[in-house]
């Protein structure tokens, strides 16, 4: 943080060569001491209320008869859920047992998983072919399926976690383990993706909004009747402030690879990775809502004066307007 500074949401006066905020010294240094003599106090006070572990309550365990309830912290959650819903799998070769059910979520899943967050961000700056230094944050609608693929991950992680707790869930719902264990299986191959389209599609229609309000301004939920017996509702142009958010950020456009023949009509071959490149290029960028350019915010702020004019002339003359002048809200 000391070397790249923090970064910050889009708004006036930022852009990707400055960092505007408040300073390390007195404000984050002030806050950071608060944070400490909160957590400090309610360490002091669960130290002195609290008790951990009163064995002395609970009598000597036998596990023959009562169950320990014991369940496994966030952290290994997921990993309990993953070998309980793992279905008993085994390879007997060569007079060896390979236990796929252990092997596949112990190991195959988490390294898949964390060598994925390890990777991504070198994946997406492949697929950008953006290498510059930046200290704007992307809000999550302008990325869409980067944040798709974000809460595709964490409805993954949420079923896995709650497959480690499925003993507790049948016992306290009254429900079969079996069927439990069956319908977590199953949803952790049609949840995720499902969460992918339905977060996708909703960051789109974010962008459709953001794009309206820019181009037509706010509904104020004002509602106004005019001499002509018509009823309209006020729209509000959107502040400089919000304004300058909802233009911030860097629309990024799927790449593509150059295969026009030469002077001897030649293709050139195409390289497997570069290939690889545009189609996952596409997947990123090719469905998007483009932003208005400067001309389409003029042309939309022109004709709001336009017709604010002219409803105040109608207002004031108590006539309906004239042929040259519109008698509908943009």
């Amino acid at each position: 943080v000391w070397y790249q500074k923090h970064t910050q949401f889009p708004g006036p006066g930022r852009t990707e060569g400055n960092v505007v905020g408040y300073p390390l010294f007195p404000v984050y240094t002030a806050k950071a001491g608060g944070f400490f003599f909160v957590v400090f106090g309610v360490t002091v006070l669960l130290s002195a209320i609290a008790s951990i572990n009163p064995v002395w309550l609970f009598g000597p365990y036998t596990p023959t008869q009562i169950t320990a309830g014991s369940q496994p912290d966030w952290y290994m959650g997921w990993l309990d859920g993953a070998l309980r819903l793992m279905p008993n799998l085994e390879i007997d070769a060569w007079g060896h047992t390979l236990s796929l059910n252990v092997l596949i979520p112990s190991l195959i899943i988490p390294g898949i998983l964390f060598t994925g967050l390890a990777l991504y961000p070198f994946l997406e700056q492949w697929v950008t072919g953006d290498k510059r230094e930046h200290h704007l944050l992307d809000r999550p609608r302008n990325m869409p399926t980067r944040t798709a693929i974000g809460t595709m991950s964490i409805a993954f992680y949420i079923l896995l976690w709650i497959g480690g707790d499925n003993d507790i869930i049948a016992t306290h719902f009254d429900l079969g383990i079996n069927q439990i264990t069956w319908t977590l299986r199953v949803m952790i191959f049609v949840v995720p993706p499902l969460v992918f389209v339905f977060t996708k599609r909703f960051c789109l229609s974010l962008q459709r909004r953001d794009r309206d309000k820019l181009l037509h301004g706010y509904e104020t939920g004002t509602i106004m009747r005019m001499p002509s017996g018509e009823y309209i509702e006020v729209h509000a142009a959107v502040s400089d402030e919000e304004r300058a958010k909802l233009l911030a950020g860097e629309q990024y456009r799927p790449l593509e690879i150059d295969d026009r023949p030469d002077e001897n009509g030649v293709r050139p071959k195409r390289h497997p990775l570069n290939k690889a490149r545009a189609k996952l290029s596409a997947f990123y960028f090719a469905e998007q809502i483009e932003k208005p350019s400067a001309e389409e915010l003029e042309h939309a702020a022109h004709h709001a004066a336009e017709l604010s004019e002219g409803y105040a002339r109608q207002i004031e003359s108590g006539t309906p307007p004239t042929d040259g002048e519109s008698s509908h809200p943009a």
